[in-house]
């Protein structure tokens, strides 16, 4: 667990839970791609700092809990800036806010804890980059999220795609827009790198067949939610159907994270022209097309 992991001249990785990106600046400067999780920045700065590093800048690929999680702490403790993709900053320095549009609504107190909320911290949406470092759009599973490519060809892939043992057991990732993550993972699986490092998947030279992996089980997902819409059905109808395909146990955390992806796919299905709306005594029912 957090291992500074060699990935090319000048860049680094660190294996953690997501894994976080370290690209030399020269001068014995660095900057981060994204802190981890709430409370992971006193585990990274230690490793920065044995190596005789000051820390510059952290670029956020997006600011979801458990990329912008050490944050804080890093920017208090060193004074350096942050920056993330223009809408993404908003988020990191409100991460309330973020939650309130992932729920719907204010949160209840069962949603405030450190698994959904990361402490605000002052952000600047990114203009121009160091040298060497470039910002890839890769949007779909958040609402403005950004890899980034080093001058040693190494792509970190931020959530663009999980790893297939992932995929095997719990089937669906979060995805905020499904036909611009579809869109992401034909892009993705088309770049050339000389090593992808996703967040959330073990790093790779060849990124493509995880890329179609994750579309296929994209796909999949559609067809079961087609198929429980098959006779009109309320969203939560289609939500258990969905959580007893895929046998998933419901908390309130899932609910919510699992809740806010089925509806992605049900208005990207509206969209297509695949599934419809209707109101029906008082109720608003899906139904294939």
């Amino acid at each position: 667990m957090y291992e500074l992991i060699r990935a090319g001249e000048r860049t680094w990785y660190i294996d953690a839970p997501a894994k976080m990106g370290v690209f030399e600046l020269g001068g014995g400067e660095v900057c981060l791609i994204d802190t981890g999780s709430r409370g992971d920045g006193e585990a990274v700065l230690p490793l920065l700092e044995e190596r005789g590093w000051k820390l510059r800048a952290i670029f956020n690929t997006h600011a979801h809990v458990d990329h912008i999680g050490g944050n804080r702490y890093l920017h208090e403790r060193t004074g350096c800036p942050v920056y993330a993709p223009p809408l993404e900053s908003f988020f990191a320095e409100n991460p309330g806010i973020g939650l309130s549009i992932l729920f719907g609504a204010t949160v209840p107190d069962e949603l405030r804890g450190r698994f959904f909320t990361a402490e605000g911290c002052p952000a600047l949406p990114f203009g121009e980059l160091p040298e060497g470092l470039e910002a890839v759009p890769l949007p779909g599973h958040s609402h403005d999220m950004y890899g980034f490519r080093t001058a040693d060809g190494v792509m970190f892939l931020a959530d663009s795609l999980v790893s297939g043992k992932t995929l095997d057991r719990y089937h669906i990732s979060f995805v905020f827009n499904v036909g611009a993550y579809l869109e992401t993972l034909g892009k993705v699986g088309d770049m050339r790198a000389s090593l992808f490092v996703p967040s959330h998947a073990d790093a790779a030279e060849k990124i493509a067949p995880l890329a179609r992996k994750n579309a296929d089980k994209t796909f999949e997902i559609a067809d079961v939610i087609l198929e429980a819409c098959r006779e009109p059905a309320g969203f939560e109808e289609v939500l258990r159907a969905v959580f007893g395909r895929f046998g998933l146990r419901m908390s309130i955390q899932q609910y919510v994270m699992v809740g806010c992806t089925v509806r992605s796919y049900l208005s990207w299905l509206r969209d297509c022209g695949r599934c419809g709306m209707i109101c029906e005594k008082d109720r608003l029912l899906w139904r294939s097309v």
